[in-house]
């Protein structure tokens, strides 16, 4: 299945933690969010890693399922960014 996760994470520790997480199961797409075809075991031990390190009183995650990926038209206005080019 394609997703998309987004985060507002309010620690800069924490933040790192998870963008390292993230990293390893999707492609980073612009600051807070990530996103790519994962299945649905990966997604649910990537949530399981994210899940032991977020403060949930403080910090967000959103997770959008689509089922079909052909179903996702993507539009960018300006520049489309490619975060793993900045460490290449």
């Amino acid at each position: 299945m394609f997703v998309i996760i987004t985060y507002d994470i309010t620690d800069d520790k924490r933040l790192n933690k998870v963008r390292k997480i993230l990293k390893k199961y999707l492609y980073w797409k612009q600051l807070s969010c990530f996103e790519g075809i994962i299945t649905e075991g990966k997604l649910a031990q990537c949530m399981a890693e994210i899940d032991e390190v977020i403060n949930k009183k403080e910090d967000s995650i959103y997770v959008y399922q689509v089922k079909n990926p052909n179903n996702i038209k993507r539009k960018v206005l300006g520049i489309e960014k490619n975060l793993m080019d900045e460490f290449l």
